[in-house]
């Protein structure tokens, strides 16, 4: 069973992973797996090359796995562009023999971009919350100039706000999700009761996890 890994907590994936000594008679084929700096080393090129996509913005959630030398991408794409750009930054990595792509791409939906915007602004501007937003403010200022067209159209996914964005929002048929990492479990908390307050969500699930707390059980 492989284990999704978030990218911000991908480091601590490093001190849990196991290893099978290979049978001594399989010596002269190929490994099955890779050799314990191998895996830290795949385990933090894989974080950063996600990490660095140009489309992986506030409205995705990537998480990975390794299985033998396979990485299994998953999560969530606004956009399509994003799972072909994961897959093909992933498997250069120097090690990756094969790269499984599970990545689920949303369905375009107006009603789910104005979703979208109303669950930003309603975290992204409480002041608690602000801290975790490298625009330090609203939608409008995050996507700068013309940002009041395209909300007016419905367009914030092709035009999603960039910068760091500890909590990513996912949003599907109304429905809302809340990944990422916060300080403590009341900032949490907060997220959950602005993305709830939101005007046209269905529901939300708040995943946000808790730095240095152990990932919620499902």
């Amino acid at each position: 069973m492989t284990r999704p890994i978030p990218l911000l907590l991908a480091a601590a994936f490093l001190t849990c992973v196991t290893y099978t000594p290979i049978a001594q008679a399989q010596e002269t084929k190929p490994s099955a797996t890779w050799s314990q700096n191998d895996t830290l080393r795949v385990v933090k090129d894989v974080q950063k090359k996600l990490a660095g996509l140009t489309n992986y913005a506030v409205f995705d959630w990537l998480t990975f796995g390794i299985h033998g030398k396979t990485i299994i991408l998953n999560g969530y794409a606004s956009r399509p562009t994003l799972k072909s750009e994961a897959e093909n930054a992933v498997k250069k990595i120097p090690g990756v023999e094969n790269v499984e792509n599970n990545i689920e791409v949303l369905p375009y939906s107006p009603s789910d971009d104005r979703v979208r915007a109303a669950v930003y602004n309603r975290i992204y501007t409480a002041p608690s919350l602000r801290m975790y937003n490298a625009n330090q403010g609203n939608l409008g200022r995050a996507i700068g100039p013309g940002g009041g067209v395209a909300l007016a159209a419905g367009g914030i996914t092709n035009t999603p706000p960039t910068g760091f964005h500890a909590i990513h929002i996912v949003v599907k048929n109304g429905h809302v999700t809340l990944y990422g990492v916060v300080n403590n479990s009341t900032d949490a908390a907060v997220a959950g009761m602005q993305a709830n307050s939101a005007p046209g969500a269905f529901s939300v699930q708040n995943d946000l996890m808790v730095a240095g707390a152990p990932p919620k059980e499902k």
